[in-house]
Order: structure tokens, then sequence, then C-alpha cells
């Protein structure tokens, strides 16, 4: 259920994107820079906006990994699971990342809701591998040390 600033920053973003060409995408990322995530309940209101079906936005959302559709954790982890991340030692990280937050083996939010742990494909910084994002700031060249101090040092800022 929508709480009433929730409706009215969906309304906001919805009319402020629904008149544009192809303004699914601008009016999902509006949502989800407002609200840190796309409610399901905003899911039929979005449809009716731009006379799509639920099932249209329902699959977009669930098409592109940026899109959430719950709330993240305060610390946001993102870890390259391309190939050339992948060789250079990224499983290592992602198993490391996993206990050390908390967080489920195939990446999610820990049940404290402090953590969020997501894979991404390709950061673009292959030359750099691995690669992640914490709370949106790029790091690369991780080890295993590197990724603890990271960690640790963002749970105390936090």
């Amino acid at each position: 259920m929508l709480s009433p600033d929730q409706r009215q920053t969906l309304a906001d973003v919805v009319a402020a994107n629904r008149h544009q060409a192809g303004a699914l995408l601008p009016l999902l990322h509006g949502v989800q820079d407002a609200l840190g995530y796309i409610p399901a309940d905003s899911i039929e209101i979005i449809a009716q906006a731009l006379n799509l079906s639920r099932a249209e936005v329902h699959g977009v959302i669930s098409y592109y990994h940026h899109f959430r559709s719950a709330p993240a954790g305060r610390l946001q982890l993102q870890i390259c699971r391309a190939e050339s991340c992948q060789s250079m030692g990224a499983e290592a990280l992602w198993t490391q990342a996993c206990a050390q937050l908390a967080c489920p083996s195939a990446g999610g939010t820990s049940p404290d809701g402090a953590a969020t742990l997501e894979p991404v494909y390709c950061l673009g910084l292959c030359a750099a591998s691995p690669a992640l994002t914490l709370n949106g700031q790029p790091h690369a060249r991780l080890s295993p040390d590197k990724l603890k101090r990271l960690l640790n040092q963002a749970g105390s800022a936090a």
C-alpha cells in the first residue's frame, strides 16, 4: 500500500513524464530516484497513465537490473559478475560479501535491511578487474582484503 507521500511523489513523476515519447523508462527512473524503488502498487498507476498493461510495465521493471521492486539496504554493493571480473576473482569477492553482509547467496537484502548485494554484468572497468560499486562509487582491482576494509569503513560510516 502506497503512503500518501509516495502517492503524491508518484503523481508528480507521472505528470512530469507521461507526455514525452518513450515515457516509461524516464518515468520508472524518476520513481526509482524519488522513492528508492518501484513499489508494486505503483505499477497499475503507471500502466494506466501510459495506456500500457501491467504486464508491460512489470516486464520492463524486471528486465533492467537497475530497477528495484523492494527498498534497498542502507549499504548497496554491486559486484561485477561478467567474464573479465570472474576470471580475476569476483566469485571469491561475492562469497565474502555474502558472508560479511549476511546477504543471501543469490544476492538481495540482508534480513536486517542493512545491506543489499546485487550482481551486475559489466561496470566498464574490465581492465581493472575485479570491480564493484559501493553506494554508487566504483572500486576496481579489488582483493578480499580491500573488500573487507571497504565494507568495514562503509559500515562504520553508516
